[in-house]
């Protein structure tokens, strides 16, 4: 188990960007990813990024506005967003799969939302337009 903490939301106008953080005690070991859910609507993944940092994946939502990175040493995993929309606007959460050390999965990036089982308590974004 690890305790995630997500930092960074907030409000912002349409065409804005924010950063967001998610930092934890040994998240280097882990494959991260962030989800969003808007009110009414399903969790969905909107960046996730292997253990080993040199894999990343987008949906086409997203792609080309976010990007998910990691900084090892800081056990932290950001998610700069820029050129924010209304359609934006949810609930963003981090969250994370141990992969432990298996030197096979180290690469590996997990889209699925059930993949994850540590998860963050979420951080509100809303973008105004």
């Amino acid at each position: 188990q690890v305790q995630l903490v997500e930092s960074g939301g907030g409000l912002v106008q349409a065409g804005g960007s924010l950063r967001l953080s998610c930092a934890a005690s040994g998240l280097s070991t882990y494959a991260v990813g962030w989800l969003r859910q808007a009110p009414g609507k399903d969790r969905d993944l909107v960046a996730a990024i292997s253990r080993s940092g040199v894999n990343t994946y987008y949906p086409d939502s997203v792609k080309g506005r976010f990007t998910i990175s990691r900084d090892a040493a800081k056990n932290t995993v950001y998610l700069q967003m820029s050129n924010l929309k209304p359609e934006d606007t949810a609930v963003y959460y981090c969250a994370a799969h141990n992969v432990r050390n298996n030197y096979i999965l180290i690469n590996y990036v997990y889209t699925r939302s059930n993949d994850y089982e540590n998860w963050g308590q979420g951080t509100q974004v809303t973008v105004s337009s």
